[in-house]
């Protein structure tokens, strides 16, 4: 009597083993949610990168718009056009043509002209910056015939980091310090040739 109780016992978890062998087996050959998964692997990376692209391409964008402003600038001052103006006038100038995209915040400029007599007496160190990143304001346009060098610095935001690396100047976190130069000789709009 045990015999036949046991040997039922034994058909019937073969049967149940069997049956769990056979639908696991079945479980782990389908493949429905596969691209799901797939897809929350790669998407993170990806959209890191698309973001980090976007925003490497918009600081490239911001520091051509920014040297574009600057070389306007340089021309007002070398025709003669800005020697009359003062120092927030120029800015004034400069700010609203670097402002037409959107890209820039006039109260982050900082504007620095400097006049010297000989092209090897100037100086391209950059002025010193406060924490903020903004540097001092100089406006000396010179006279005719002077060298002048005309430097717009504006400290650019940086919103993706990735991984640590992003394109932020390690004095200014989480911004990136742009900056346009244009150096020229006044035109002589007084007086004889230079």
């Amino acid at each position: 009597m045990f015999k036949k109780i046991i040997s039922k016992l034994k058909c019937r978890l073969d049967r149940i083993f069997h049956s769990y062998a056979e639908h696991r087996f079945r479980l782990l050959q389908r493949e429905d949610g596969v691209a799901a998964v797939e897809f929350a692997l790669v998407a993170a990376p990806f959209l890191a990168l698309l973001f980090a692209i976007m925003e490497t391409a918009l600081v490239f964008f911001a520091g051509q718009v920014l040297e574009t402003v600057t070389s306007d600038a340089g021309r007002l001052i070398l025709t003669g056009q800005a020697q009359s103006l003062s120092q927030d006038s120029f800015k004034d100038k400069v700010c609203p043509q670097a402002g037409l995209f959107g890209l820039f915040d006039c109260a982050n400029m900082s504007v620095d002209v400097r006049a010297y007599t000989t092209f090897a007496g100037a100086s391209l160190t950059p002025p010193p910056m406060d924490a903020n990143g903004k540097t001092a304001d100089t406006y000396q346009p010179g006279t005719a015939c002077d060298i002048v060098v005309a430097r717009v610095f504006y400290s650019f935001p940086v919103y993706v980091n990735l991984l640590g690396f992003n394109l932020a100047d390690a004095t200014t976190a989480g911004k990136r310090r742009l900056a346009a130069t244009s150096v020229f000789r006044n035109e002589p709009f007084t007086g004889p040739p230079c």
